[in-house]
């Protein structure tokens, strides 16, 4: 359990852990941000998807029987697994953990087969890749990897697939650098947008993400608060609209037209200059901070919003 998560000083400060209270970890991962709400005396539920992170979680169980719930399960359902919460954190995004095991293909470092199954169930990123048109490939590349040679990249890959089917990390890379070369100077690599969107599509993420962040509205007790942390503008942009909306900022009660309904009351409060992010030193020590960003709220008293009218609203890819 030697991860530290990105922002973990700033997330626990956002939750204001205190001895006693029930935390929700929402993603577990490699079990930092339990660790430390444990290490302060909390009650923690933690949820994760990966069976291979609920394994690796057996010992910090062990060493806490009567404070620790870990629970195969995904973030989406976490007002299924805990209620009256004082706070719930998430941690957006892949682990390090996946990252860093070629099999599960998420990395472009490794040639291994085009999986990206966060819980190894259901389509992979090989399946998508064989059966999807070009329209939906555009669009995914497009919407969740913002690639501007989505189009160009998806008529290709249904054009060579017929010959050869992509089913390797590097084969797709391959591909993408020769349609769509890195700039001089650009360190990052020309597919890595390309991956980022498969890896959303394959495990539905921002689909996820806006049901976990309903599903806190639902558990958490007056009072608890909301941390959430991510890694790219798609899943900020979410968080960010969330509790916008839930606060009611931009509203104007008093300007409603005649027999226009009166909005519900704000659920949250949001707190502070928000987004947070990473300090010098953790710049330093830690490259995967640099673009990471904190947001976080307290829970109000008021009911809970309708979480139909958020999923209306954005666009999220329906294959699980």
């Amino acid at each position: 359990m030697s991860h530290i998560p990105v922002l973990l000083a700033e997330a626990l400060d956002a939750l204001q852990i205190r001895e006693g209270g029930h935390y929700l970890d929402g993603t577990f991962g490699a079990g930092g941000y339990t660790q430390a709400m444990l290490a302060r005396g909390a009650r923690v539920t933690a949820l994760d998807r990966d069976p291979l992170a609920i394994i690796g979680g057996a010992a910090l169980t062990a060493q806490y029987p009567e404070r620790l719930r870990l629970i195969a399960a995904r973030f989406g359902d976490l007002d299924q697994h805990a209620s009256g919460l004082d706070g719930v954190v998430m941690d957006i995004g892949v682990s390090s953990m996946q990252i860093d095991q070629p099999e599960r293909g998420f990395s472009l470092r490794f040639d291994a087969p085009l999986d990206m199954r966060m819980e190894g169930q259901g389509a992979t990123a090989a399946d998508i890749l064989r059966e999807a048109d070009v329209e939906e490939l555009a669009d995914i590349f497009f919407h969740f990897g913002e690639e501007r040679a989505a189009r160009r990249i998806a008529r290709a890959i249904v054009a060579d697939r017929v010959a050869a089917p992509f089913v390797s990390t590097l084969q797709l890379a391959g591909l993408v650098s020769r349609l769509s070369p890195a700039p001089p100077g650009e360190r990052t690599h020309p597919a890595t947008r390309v991956f980022q969107a498969l890896r959303i599509a394959v495990n539905d993420e921002l689909g996820q993400l806006l049901r976990g962040l309903t599903a806190a509205e639902r558990a958490l007790a007056p009072g608890g608060r909301l941390a959430v942390v991510t890694f790219h503008s798609l899943e900020d942009r979410i968080v960010k609209q969330f509790l916008a909306r839930r606060s009611g900022r931009g509203r104007a009660v008093s300007r409603l037209l005649p027999g226009e309904p009166v909005p519900p009351r704000a659920s949250f409060l949001s707190l502070g200059r928000q987004p947070t992010t990473a300090g010098e030193a953790e710049l330093a020590a830690n490259a995967r901070a640099r673009s990471a960003k904190l947001r976080y709220a307290e829970r109000l008293d008021a009911p809970a919003f309708d979480p139909a009218d958020d999923l209306a609203g954005h666009f999220v890819h329906g294959r699980r």
